[in-house]
This record gives C-alpha cells, structure tokens and sequence, in this order.
C-alpha cells in the first residue's frame, strides 16, 4: 500500500511538471552582443535587444519562454541561423549527446560581459525551459528580469570560447 501511494504521488509530480510546460534540455550557450558590423538591426529578427533575452530555435523553445539558466532567467525572442542549425553544438560537442544538444546564444549589452559570463561558465549545460500559454506575445516589449535600458545598436555573436 506505502508503494502505491508513492507511486500516485510520484505520477503528480511528474504530470504537474508535464502541464505546467516546464522541460530540462542539455544546450550549448554561445553569447552576443550589441557590436560593430552586424547590421542596423538588433537581432536578427528586429527585436529590441537587452540583458536578460536569448536567441533559440522556436520550433523547439517558443518565443516568449522563459530560460531558467544556474545564474539567471532569461525571455527567448530572438532566433538566428547559427541557432537553428545548432553550428555550435555540432562542432564542439564531444559526444553525440553533445552535439545532439540545442543551442541557445545568450545576449548581453556589452563584449566585456558577454566574453566574462561565457569565461566562467561551462560551453555545455543543463536549462529548465519553462514555455507560456500560447497568446500573442510583443517580442519588441518582452521584458527581461534585471533588463537594462533598450540599446538599438549592432550586435556580434560569439561562440563561448571565442575571445578577441
């Protein structure tokens, strides 16, 4: 009988996570920045940039999600080319579960930040993906926790262990 009831309450547990939209996915982080040489735009798809977005694939993490990383959440509303086709996870993954893994390019409003934040975390690493009910979401307006003041500039993107 004691097994059973665990068993029932491990099934909650795990179907509340199920319905809540909450899924934890192994992803290469790779970060950007407003930059030089980049475009008048900040993103690759308009959106207005600032700390605390990421770019994600959104066939796989929609836009308006939110990214639960070991230091902070960020908002997914950008997408890219190098994102999609997960260059970065396929070319310094070390094992097929690596290079298998998504990838998710972290922005930040300055080089020095993105190039620190990317030293001294791991170029691999396990994120909670919590998406929302699917409603019209602004991504020009999509706020960010601890977002700074919109900067339209150019960005760069750079891979984790890239440093210039």
């Amino acid at each position: 009988m004691k097994a059973l009831v665990i068993a029932i309450g491990l099934v909650f547990v795990f179907a509340c996570q199920a319905f809540a939209g909450e899924d934890s996915v192994l992803a290469r982080i790779t970060v950007y920045w407003h930059g030089e040489g980049s475009g008048e735009d900040a993103s690759w798809n308009g959106t207005r940039l600032r700390n605390g977005h990421c770019a994600v694939d959104p066939k796989k993490i929609p836009y308006g999600s939110t990214v639960v990383f070991r230091d902070a959440v960020c908002v997914a509303v950008d997408t890219g080319p190098d994102v999609v086709n997960r260059k970065a996870a396929r070319s310094s993954g070390r094992n097929a579960v690596e290079r298998n893994a998504i990838v998710i390019d972290r922005f930040f409003e300055t080089k020095r930040e993105a190039l620190a934040w990317a030293k001294a975390h791991p170029h691999f690493m396990t994120v909670q993906i919590q998406t929302r009910p699917k409603r019209g979401i602004n991504l020009a307006t999509a706020e960010a926790p601890g977002s700074l003041s919109p900067n339209i500039a150019n960005n760069r993107r750079a891979d984790l262990g890239t440093a210039e």
